[in-house]
């Protein structure tokens, strides 16, 4: 199949219009060998895009991935790695961590960054994100990290994510270099970005959003609470009217119709299910009125 791709910003980076999310891949318990086959089968489905974060898997899922793509070092050059920092946990892997806490200073981002090159096994990161806003934030040291590491080579682009538009903004007004994208929690269940202004504010700057947890960590397809009820119904009458073969396809095809041009991470680590999630990427957009039916069913009534 043609394999899509989308500019995070004017400034890049090219991502694939699905990313793999690798925030269980401890969870899954994959052999190297399972987790190299996991890494084909995303590059062949057109999931180019690797999402990681130092504190996955408890400090673990960096290294998992990094083992596998020591094993075939060609297949860097195919994909793109994003991985995050300035969450603290408190972990045996970092005896150091007195308190969970947000650390964004420049050397903790330093620290995080050499940490993740070696961890995956890779010269660069081709994004960075600040994981979560700090509410201690110094602006100017945060900024100053974030363009040591572009400046030393070690990381191409630089975001952030579950930034507030007021929060991107000011550490943008640090900045000599692009924040290229906000990852945000958006779905079905999830659907305040529509409406607080954070997709509006990405739109404005032509930065897209890369959006996580797409089907609501599961919830979409196994809750029984009314408004996964309600987006359920809503996504069978919908994908059976479009021709979907599911209704993560079809939830998928949502949030890819958007014109703010969303990118999801998708979180398995099941090649089949990645495959299958890749088909929605060369999916007809939805008509607008079937794509204001999935969102009337998540908004719980009428627009007014």
């Amino acid at each position: 199949m043609p394999h899509s791709s989308l500019v995070l910003h004017p400034s890049g980076p090219s991502c694939s219009r699905l990313a793999l999310g690798l925030w269980r891949l401890a969870e899954a318990r994959l052999g190297v060998e399972d987790r190299l086959r996991l890494i084909h089968a995303a590059l062949d489905a057109g999931l180019t895009t690797f999402d990681h974060a130092d504190i996955y898997g408890g400090y673990s899922c960096e290294g998992l991935f990094g083992e596998a793509l020591a094993r075939e070092p060609a297949l860097r050059a195919r994909m793109q790695i994003v991985s995050k920092c300035g969450i603290v946990l408190v972990h045996p892997a970092r005896p150091d961590h007195r308190i969970k806490r947000y650390n964004t200073s420049a050397a903790h981002i330093v620290a995080s960054v050499d940490r993740s090159l070696q961890e995956l096994r890779t010269d660069w990161l081709d994004v960075l994100l600040l994981h979560r806003p700090n509410p201690f934030q110094d602006a100017d040291d945060a900024a100053a990290g974030l363009e040591s590491v572009v400046k030393a080579g070690k990381v191409r682009h630089v975001g952030v994510s579950n930034y507030s538009p007021a929060q991107f903004d000011l550490l943008q007004s640090r900045m000599s270099l692009p924040l290229v994208t906000n990852q945000i929690e958006v779905s079905p269940l999830r659907i305040e970005p529509f409406l607080d202004g954070t997709l509006d504010h990405l739109q404005r700057l032509r930065t897209t959003a890369m959006a996580w947890s797409p089907f609501a960590g599961g919830r979409l397809f196994t809750s029984e609470e009314e408004p996964a009820r309600r987006v359920r119904a809503a996504l069978r009458k919908v994908g059976a009217e479009q021709g979907h073969p599911s209704l993560e396809h079809t939830a998928l095809v949502w949030l890819l119709t958007h014109p703010a041009g969303l990118l999801p991470v998708i979180g398995t680590c099941n090649p089949g299910r990645v495959a299958a999630a890749a088909t929605a990427v060369e999916a007809e957009p939805l008509p607008a009125d079937a794509w204001f039916e999935i969102w009337i069913a998540a908004f719980g009534r009428d627009v007014p």
